[in-house]
């Protein structure tokens, strides 16, 4: 049985600790688990992983946020993965800094790359792992504030969070996303 794990964010050092790249370092955190290496390949970088018998495709999307849709897609089905063995991890406005919320479908709630994966995949049913950025920022400021690093007391605090993200992860693999949310989407 296989799954895709897809982190997004934006490639290149200039992205790499911004808010909108959190995906990218849940997906950093597996990989340094499982002690694999990503090699690049259409669309993103990959890497190969396995757990409780499964096989898991990590991708890091090189499309760029906007166009996430695209790497998702081909991985999906260039090796037969159905939409359910899917988790997109993102970052989201909405959600106070800290806050997990893992769903089984639900609107790009404005997100660009959640709007593309939507628009490319036909659906909004597709499981997903928002972590929460905070909405510290002034109107018309949204793509200045995904884009800056977090704050030095938000970056002490990620290591957990990532770690608790990976395991959410890890979970929804192991026993499915109703029992995973169940468990997962508690207040901060």
């Amino acid at each position: 049985m296989k799954y895709l794990i897809a982190g997004l964010g934006n490639i290149g050092s200039e992205y790499s600790n911004t808010r909108h790249n959190i995906g990218f370092r849940v997906i950093e955190a597996l990989l340094e688990k499982w002690e694999v290496s990503p090699q690049l390949d259409r669309h993103g970088y990959t890497a190969w992983g396995k757990h409780r018998g499964k096989q898991i495709l990590l991708l890091l999307p090189t499309t760029y946020m906007n166009l996430s849709g695209k790497a998702i897609r081909f991985h999906l089905n260039k090796h037969q993965i159905p939409l359910e063995r899917l988790m997109v991890i993102t970052d989201d406005l909405a959600l106070p800094f800290g806050s997990l919320r893992m769903r089984g479908k639900g609107s790009d709630g404005g997100h660009n790359g959640l709007r593309n994966i939507q628009e490319l995949l036909g659906s909004q049913k597709y499981p997903r792992l928002k972590f929460g950025v905070g909405s510290d920022f002034h109107k018309g400021q949204q793509v200045d504030y995904v884009l800056s690093p977090f704050t030095d007391e938000e970056e002490e605090a990620l290591p957990e969070l990532i770690t608790k993200s990976a395991e959410g992860v890890l979970s929804f693999i192991s026993i499915g996303l109703d029992r995973t949310m169940n468990g997962f989407n508690q207040k901060k």
